[in-house]
């Protein structure tokens, strides 16, 4: 069975075989690189970048290149719950302790609860939680929720800088990470907000974007077709009071940041992917240590020059509140 890829252009339906073909090439592209970060450069990893692109294989080769770059400067790995625990007082984005029915882990945002006005520290802490949502992926899945609340919500609570690097960071170095993004209750006066920042986000992110609201049966059933309601806290409709505890989820983090430097630290294979990306990532920086730096830096640069001229602008497209799905059935068809 083909899967389709929606991206740049028209949509692509490859074959398995066809879309081998197509990360092969993109792994020939990009030579040496493949071979010194093998998690990163993955059949699995290299198949999102070129979904990400339409299979377009020099874009996604790219693409992958930059993150990688990235990945060798920004050092995601080495982020703890000591550095971000500040940004994550006031439960603005944090992961659920729950999955929706499809087994992707959820990922809690509430800008309406912004305590900083650092875009370094705001940026920082959603790259703690994107890696800590990708290291709990059920090996089977590879994306993940967002389930946005409005809850105080005012035009000042986020700024546009801040909108255009989440966007820049997600898209580039997360790409097809996100499999749905529901927006909670949005005020009226978001409508504004969303015009502005709708230019940063590539069709196939805001095409998984959908609006959900408390007073519309329909979004009630999505939300209840989606999740268990039981679990599913009672700001978006379910059943659950728990909330967010700064404490238990700062436990929880540290529990989980020594799951990621134990399996850094012990540089054993574990059977899923996700798992691997940190410890690859680690693996990298001492890759680029010493007289290897010099060499690794030259073939990141051959590479981006190759590749210079591909051209990554994006055609317009509309999503307004007409596209919050009317039926069960048609989020379900959504989300599959």
């Amino acid at each position: 069975m083909s899967r389709k890829s929606r991206g740049f252009g028209a949509e692509k339906s490859l074959s398995p075989e066809e879309q081998q073909a197509k990360i092969n090439e993109v792994r020939k592209i990009i030579g040496p690189i493949a071979d010194k970060y093998p998690v990163l450069c993955s059949d699995e990893s290299i198949s999102r970048y070129l979904r990400a692109r339409n299979w377009h294989t020099k874009k996604a080769s790219k693409m992958l290149v930059e993150s990688v770059k990235w990945r060798l400067e920004y050092k995601p790995e080495k982020i703890v719950w000591e550095d971000v625990a500040r940004e994550a007082e006031t439960g603005k984005l944090y992961r659920a302790n729950f999955c929706d029915k499809l087994g992707r882990p959820v990922l809690i945002m509430r800008p309406g609860f912004q305590n900083s006005s650092s875009t370094e520290g705001q940026i920082k802490y959603l790259v703690y939680c994107m890696e800590n949502a990708i290291m709990n992926l059920n090996p089977d899945r590879e994306q993940m929720v967002w389930l946005i609340d409005f809850q105080g919500w005012t035009m000042g609570s986020v700024s546009v800088k801040v909108t255009r690097e989440t966007a820049n960071v997600l898209q580039n170095h997360y790409p097809e990470r996100l499999g749905l993004a529901i927006l909670y209750n949005p005020p009226k006066v978001f409508e504004s907000f969303w015009t502005v920042v709708k230019p940063f986000l590539e069709p196939k992110t805001y095409k998984k974007v959908r609006f959900a609201y408390s007073n519309d049966p329909q979004s009630q059933k999505i939300m209840e077709a989606l999740f268990d309601i039981n679990k599913l806290d009672s700001s978006f409709g379910g059943r659950s009071r728990v909330g967010f505890d700064y404490e238990a989820f700062g436990q929880l983090m540290r529990a989980d940041d020594k799951k990621k430097s134990d399996l850094m630290n012990s540089g054993c294979s574990v059977p899923t992917d996700h798992l691997l990306v940190a410890s690859q990532s680690s693996q990298s920086e001492s890759l680029t240590s010493d007289h290897c730096s010099d060499d690794s830096d030259n073939e990141l640069d051959e590479a981006t020059s190759t590749l210079e001229d591909v051209d990554e602008k994006v055609p317009g497209l509309k999503l307004g509140y007409d596209d919050v799905p009317k039926s069960e059935a048609a989020m379900a068809k959504q989300v599959q």
